[in-house]
C-alpha cells in the first residue's frame, strides 16, 4: 500500500492546467485519490471551448488526458459541478486533503479605451467560444453581415480569429466548428478584416506556423505593407531567435507580394498601430488608431492617428480569471493571490488562474508539475474523508454529477449526429448535454 493511499486531492477545473497536476499527482503521489471537479459536463477546458476547430491536431492531447483518467481506479472526473455554486472552497477544503484551482482564466482583458462597451465589440474569449459552441457564448450573435471587422492583437488568438473569419464551409467541413457561426460566416457580406499590432513585424506575437496559414485561405488573401519589413536581423538579437524571427518575416514577405481584393475576402495586417477610441453611436462605427513606434524595447505613441471605418472589433489582448468566493483574487492582475503556487493552508493554485494567460498548452506541465511538488511536501496531519464525502453533498443537494463514463456517451452522441467529415457535432447547451446522456442511458 503506498504511503499516499489515505490521500486525496481535489482539482478545479479539467483543462491542460487541471489535467497536468492529475499526471504529476500519479507520479508523484501513487495511491492517492483525485477528483477532477469542472462546472460542465464535458472536460478538457481550452482543449474543447479555446483551440480553434480548424486544429483538430492540437484537440488531441485530450487523448493523452482521458488516459489519466480511465487507466487509473484512483482518478476521476467530476462533471457539472460549479465551485462556488454548487459547492464552496471552504467544503471541499474540509474534505480533501489539498484543492487546487485551475479552473483557467476565461473571462477577457479590457482596452480601457472609450468606446469599448459599444454593441460589436467582443473580447477574444467570448468570440472564440461563440465559434466553438462553448454553452457560455452560444447566443453572442455577432452581426457579420457588415463590410469591415477589426482584429485588435496579432498573437495566434488573432490570427484564429482573422482565419476562421475567412474560411470556406468546404474548408471548415472536417472540423468542428458551431454550425450557426458558420452558416453566419459563410453569408457574411464581410469583405474585410483588419489585424492591428501595436509593435513591428519583429515583435509579432504569433508563430510562424499559424502565420502561413494565412496565405492559403481559399477564398481570403492576406496582405502586409513589404517597406515595413526588415531586410536583416538585429545584431543584439541571440541566434536562436534570429532563427525564429527570420521565418516569420520571410512568411510575411510573401504575403506582402498579395494585392487586396483578389479574393471573396482581404485580411490586411497592420503592424506600428495601437487603439485609442472606438467610434460611433451604441454601435461600432470605426475605430481610431495611433501610429507607434518602438523605441528601446518600448512601445511608444506617435501621436499620429488614422480611422478605420468598421462595425465590429474582436480584442485578442489576453485573459484573466474572475474572483470566485472565499478565494483571494488579485484584481488588477486577473489571478488567484499566491505565493509560488500556494494560496492558502491546503489550497494551490496551477495554470493561468495562477500565472495569467501566457504561454502554449505544453506550458501549463512544468507549471502544474512544480505546484504538485509543494503540494506533496506539504500534506501532514490526518487525513481528510476525500471524494465519498463530496459524493454524500452532491446527493444530498440533489446535484447531478456527470462522469466520465457519462461524458463518453455525450461525447458518442455528438459524434454520431456529425456528417462526414465532421469529427464531432457540439452540444451548444448544458441541458442538451444532459438531456441527451439521460435519455440514452
Amino acid at each position: 500500500m503506498s504511503e499516499f493511499s489515505d490521500r486525496s486531492v481535489a482539482i478545479v477545473g479539467s483543462g491542460p492546467g487541471g489535467m497536468y497536476v492529475a499526471q504529476a499527482l500519479l507520479e508523484k503521489a501513487p495511491g492517492c485519490r483525485i477528483d477532477i471537479i469542472d462546472r460542465l459536463p464535458s472536460p478538457f477546458g481550452l482543449i474543447r471551448g479555446g483551440v480553434a476547430p480548424d486544429h483538430q491536431k492540437t484537440k488531441r492531447v485530450d487523448q493523452k488526458y482521458a488516459q489519466s483518467i480511465t487507466e487509473n481506479d484512483n482518478v476521476r472526473y467530476v462533471g457539472n459541478i460549479s465551485l462556488g455554486r454548487d459547492v464552496s472552497l471552504d467544503e471541499l477544503t474540509a474534505i480533501y486533503d489539498a484543492v487546487v484551482l485551475a479552473y483557467g482564466a476565461p473571462y477577457d482583458n479590457k482596452l480601457g479605451i472609450p468606446g469599448e462597451d459599444k454593441k460589436g465589440v467582443f473580447g477574444s474569449n467570448a468570440f472564440v467560444g461563440w465559434y466553438n459552441c462553448h454553452p457560455d457564448f452560444k447566443d453572442l450573435g455577432p452581426n457579420l453581415n457588415i463590410g469591415t471587422a477589426a482584429v485588435i492583437g496579432i498573437g495566434n488568438v488573432a490570427i484564429d480569429v482573422a482565419r476562421v473569419l475567412s474560411r470556406t464551409p468546404a474548408e471548415m467541413s472536417t472540423t468542428d466548428i458551431a454550425d450557426y457561426a458558420m452558416n453566419d460566416i459563410d453569408a457574411a457580406s464581410l469583405k474585410d478584416v483588419y489585424m492591428f499590432a501595436r509593435r513591428g513585424p519583429l515583435e509579432a506575437a504569433c508563430t510562424n506556423n499559424e502565420l502561413k496559414e494565412m496565405g492559403v485561405l481559399e477564398a481570403a488573401t492576406t496582405v502586409v505593407d513589404g517597406s515595413l519589413l526588415p531586410d536583416e536581423m538585429p545584431d543584439d538579437m541571440d541566434d536562436r531567435e534570429k532563427k525564429v524571427r527570420q521565418r516569420i518575416i520571410d512568411t510575411l514577405k510573401s504575403l506582402s507580394e498579395a494585392k487586396p481584393g483578389e479574393k471573396r475576402r482581404t485580411v490586411h495586417i497592420e503592424f506600428y498601430a495601437s487603439p485609442i477610441e472606438i467610434l460611433g453611436g451604441d454601435t461600432v462605427e470605426g475605430i481610431r488608431m495611433e501610429r507607434t513606434k518602438v523605441e528601446g524595447g518600448r512601445c511608444i505613441g506617435t501621436g499620429e492617428t488614422f480611422d478605420i471605418p468598421c462595425e465590429m472589433v474582436v480584442t485578442c489582448i489576453g485573459s484573466r480569471a474572475e474572483a470566485i468566493e472565499g478565494i483571494p483574487f488579485n484584481e488588477r492582475s486577473g489571478i488567484v493571490e499566491h505565493e509560488e503556487g500556494r494560496v492558502a493552508p491546503g489550497v494551490y493554485a496551477a495554470g493561468w488562474v495562477k500565472r495569467g494567460a501566457t504561454g502554449t498548452i505544453g506550458t501549463n506541465r512544468l507549471d502544474s508539475y512544480a505546484v504538485t511538488d509543494l503540494l506533496v511536501a506539504d500534506f501532514g496531519g490526518n487525513a481528510k474523508p476525500g471524494p465519498d464525502a463530496l459524493d454524500t453533498l452532491t446527493q444530498e443537494r440533489n446535484l447531478q454529477v456527470v462522469s466520465f463514463d457519462d461524458w463518453l456517451v455525450i461525447k458518442e452522441l455528438e459524434e454520431k449526429a456529425a456528417p462526414e467529415p465532421s469529427p464531432r457535432k457540439k452540444f451548444s447547451t448544458v441541458e442538451g448535454m444532459i438531456e441527451g446522456l439521460n435519455a440514452a442511458r
